[in-house]
């Protein structure tokens, strides 16, 4: 398979020109290897994985001989096996001025990226790489930054064609594995279960103390069932057959290895009684999809789950968006206790854009009627809209557009 331009490579490249070192963390089989392996083609850059078990005791147990035996500059692979290295990164980072000596990748979780924040502070930048989103498969890279402004969106628009809904549920259904892309269903579905089967449980079982697959199995499938939704701790609990503090240690695993990504409520003191339970949704679509035994595109784009599971494509469209953009954005949702609900907030520059998200080609544009409840604070309100499944930009009033969803 021909290799797929990453968006995260601009940032890498730039923060590996000004820090020593560069963390690159996500779930497995993402294509971090690959992405960091075609940046290193052409240097003199030592490669060495941690899966390799004699490379991870040497790293353990020796980390000055480890060093001395795989000089940098270096690219060490599954990282999060013998973080015992961050200290001597440290040592070597500061006997030298040369950014860029050490690329290190890892599959996120909480312990590694904390030690690795600890040890090496203002040595190291830390960057999270997702599966692919839709404008990377399409190889595509929009050249302004998402404002939600109409200037911003027409320009993306002149780039794309059409907003297609079986193209969008045919990205939802597949996911962003790069092993998938060209599989047929039956070999999709077999990577989807040797995923969570072998990668997956092993994982948990290292990292977490899983030992109980079958019903930590009952309790993937639980979360991809509520994709979209408040986490409600009682119901993955009962149905996986555990205590709830297990669900949510459970829960907190999962986010930490990239599998699940939980949506924090908006917070703010001039607003009262906010929510303050997170909604759970899947970094890659295609796996929740699978779990949710959606076993094709068309009874997934025509099922009951399909708003939650456009929902939750736009959601991570939207955290892949930010995480490779010189932007720093801040992403929430709000909900009150009256119920009343706005889907995302994007919160960058003290201005919040609020965004409501509808599979429909034609929303209700009254759903902007919401957004009113920024009046009360004291931040700025930005440009939003709704994100839909409609054709073309379209301006519901001067603020707020109907927005294509393939323009994220």
């Amino acid at each position: 398979m021909d290799y797929i331009p990453r968006h995260l490579e601009r940032k890498f490249t730039h923060m590996s020109e000004f820090f020593k070192a560069v963390l690159v963390t996500g779930a497995r089989q993402v294509g971090k290897t690959t992405m960091l392996k075609h940046l290193a083609e052409g240097q003199n850059r030592t490669y060495v994985t941690l899966d390799n078990k004699m490379a991870r005791e040497l790293a353990q147990g020796d980390p000055v001989l480890f060093f001395q035996t795989y000089k940098p500059p270096i690219l060490i692979d599954e990282v999060q096996y013998a973080p015992e290295l961050f200290p001597q990164i440290k040592i070597l980072c500061d006997e030298s001025e040369e950014t860029g000596r050490f690329w290190l990748a890892g599959s996120q979780q909480y312990k590694m990226i904390t030690k690795a924040r600890e040890t090496l502070a203002g040595r190291v930048s830390i960057l999270s790489l997702y599966s692919l989103s839709q404008t990377e498969k399409a190889g595509l890279i929009f050249q302004n930054d998402l404002d939600f402004s109409l200037t911003c969106l027409q320009g993306r628009q002149a780039l794309v064609p059409k907003n297609d809904v079986v193209d969008v549920f045919e990205h939802i259904w597949r996911g962003g594995m790069p092993q998938v892309l060209q599989a047929d269903a039956e070999q999709r579905q077999e990577y989807y279960d040797s995923y969570t089967n072998t990668f997956l449980m092993r994982d948990v079982a290292e990292l977490g103390g899983v030992t109980d697959t079958l019903r930590f199995g009952k309790f993937l499938t639980a979360c991809a069932s509520l994709v979209g939704e408040q986490v409600n701790y009682k119901t993955l609990a009962e149905t996986a057959d555990i205590s709830q503090p297990t669900a949510k240690a459970w829960l907190q695993l999962l986010e930490g290895l990239c599998i699940v990504y939980l949506l924090a409520p908006y917070a703010n003191n001039a607003l009262k009684r906010l929510t303050k339970t997170p909604k759970l949704y899947f970094c890659d679509t295609g796996l929740a999809a699978h779990l949710s035994m959606w076993l094709t595109r068309e009874t997934l784009m025509t099922g009951a789950a399909s708003g939650h599971f456009f929902e939750n494509y736009v959601i991570s469209e939207l955290l892949k968006s930010y995480a490779y953009s010189p932007l720093k954005a801040n992403m929430t949702y709000y909900r009150d206790s009256n119920a009343k609900e706005i889907d995302i907030f994007i919160e960058e520059n003290n201005s919040i854009h609020p965004l409501e998200i509808k599979k429909s080609a034609n929303p209700d544009r009254r759903e902007i009627k919401k957004f009113s409840v920024l009046e009360k604070t004291t931040v700025q309100t930005g440009a939003g809209g709704i994100i839909c499944m409609c054709e073309e930009t379209i301006p519901i009033d001067p603020n707020n557009c109907f927005i294509p969803c393939n323009l994220i």
